[in-house]
């Protein structure tokens, strides 16, 4: 069975040589660059295995993209401390929304609504609501991206159909079909970046409840993260256009 890779980083700009990747599985670490090829130099090696083939990377790219740890420890925050996030934030919010269903999307207010008829009120009902308006008003980004599946699921046309609600206040929302994510391949994880510094990772239970929030602040991984964002928003369909083209 192949590897589940992850590109961690490159040192180079251009062509993309050399490159840290990350067995996502094993937590083993797949680094690629030039070949040691020199007999004087393969001779100075010591327990150089057959098969083996010793490369050349500069330092700073295992500084940059390597792990720091063996084995992290998570900083989990709970609901109100993730709340904050959203009032203390100084220029951007963004999320990327991979799941298929969001237990708490079921409680509001409007969801039967649009289940029995297609449409809905989408009243401001929760202060969520309020604190981005608040904070865009301010000249502050907020801005996601969600995925979805083909066919879209009650939960996602639900948040298809709502995004006008949060663009009103002030949101940039956009779509992205799975099969493009699973091509790009974007993480099945549901994330908030706060000013390009720290990472909201979201841990749900298995009936779709959001039971914490895993703070990330690390660079190298921090880094990671911010490469799924522009990937992820370069390709996304701004949310109109999207429901626009989706069929009925």
């Amino acid at each position: 069975m192949a590897r589940r890779l992850r590109f961690n980083g490159t040192g180079s700009d251009v062509t993309g040589c050399p490159a840290v990747h990350e067995d996502l599985d094993s937590g083993e670490i797949v680094i690629h660059g030039t070949p040691l090829s020199d007999p004087e130099d393969l001779a100075q090696l010591q327990h150089l295995g057959e098969g083996e083939t010793p490369i050349v990377v500069p330092r700073e790219l295992l500084v940059d993209f390597g792990p720091k740890e063996v084995t992290r420890t998570p900083r989990i925050i709970d609901l109100d401390d993730f709340g904050k996030l959203f009032e203390n934030f100084k220029h951007t919010a963004w999320r990327l929304e991979t799941r298929r269903r969001f237990a708490s999307d079921e409680t509001a207010p409007d969801y039967q609504a649009f289940v029995e008829t297609g449409e809905a009120p989408l009243d401001l009902y929760h202060p969520f609501f309020t604190t981005i308006r608040d904070q865009t008003q301010q000249g502050k980004r907020c801005e996601r991206v969600r995925i979805v599946d083909a066919p879209p699921t009650i939960g996602q046309r639900y948040l298809l159909y709502s995004a006008k609600r949060n663009c009103a206040v002030g949101e940039d929302i956009r779509n992205l079909w799975r099969a493009d994510a699973d091509r790009l391949r974007l993480p099945a994880e549901d994330f908030w970046i706060f000013d390009s510094r720290l990472v909201a990772l979201l841990n749900f239970d298995d009936d779709d409840n959001l039971l914490n929030v895993e703070l990330i602040t690390e660079p190298v991984a921090v880094n990671r993260y911010l490469q799924v964002r522009d990937a992820a928003w370069h390709y996304a369909v701004r949310y109109d256009k999207f429901a626009a083209e989706l069929p009925s």
